[in-house]
């Protein structure tokens, strides 16, 4: 878990303690058909903030309306950033993900080069899926399989 995505989840708590906030306080607001705001009490609003009920509710209006701007451009700034990261990977994906260097081989003696005489040559290419399979020269090209994991085999005489 990274910074980001701590990050994310405080703000998106804010976010939505805001959106409630910013919905309780616009529907207490007067209108001039008294609206919602006249659900809670004519006078209720004006017993808890006095005369001045209006201003009072339409700063934090303002003030939740800020908030609530600031918290969505902040969080589609983090989950961009996340999404990038995510892209991108980790450190260890990213060096999983490096291309290999390809070993050092030894000249390969495949076929010899084509007379200049323009006569078709007899030899046949190796294939290059195969060039770099090492076969030990002591065990035949039928048995490279792997053995079996049970008891190992034993040793064949030097005659036969």
């Amino acid at each position: 878990m990274n910074w980001t995505t701590i990050a994310i989840d405080v703000l998106l708590f804010i976010y939505v303690i805001d959106c409630a906030f910013m919905g309780l306080v616009i529907m207490m607001q007067r209108s001039k058909q008294e609206g919602l705001g006249a659900a809670f009490g004519g006078g209720f609003t004006e017993s808890v903030w006095g005369a001045q009920t209006s201003n009072v509710l339409v700063k934090a209006t303002v003030w939740a309306a800020i908030l609530f701007f600031v918290l969505s451009i902040t969080l589609a700034r983090l989950y961009s950033h996340q999404e990038a990261l995510s892209a991108k990977g980790t450190p260890l994906q990213q060096l999983l993900e490096q291309p290999v260097a390809p070993a050092a081989t030894t000249p390969s003696t495949t076929a010899p080069a084509t007379p200049a005489t323009g006569a078709p040559s007899t030899a046949t290419p190796a294939p290059s899926t195969l060039s770099n399979v090492v076969v030990h020269p002591a065990v035949p090209a039928a048995t490279t399989a792997p053995a079996p994991t049970s008891a190992p085999t034993p040793a064949q005489p030097a005659g036969k």
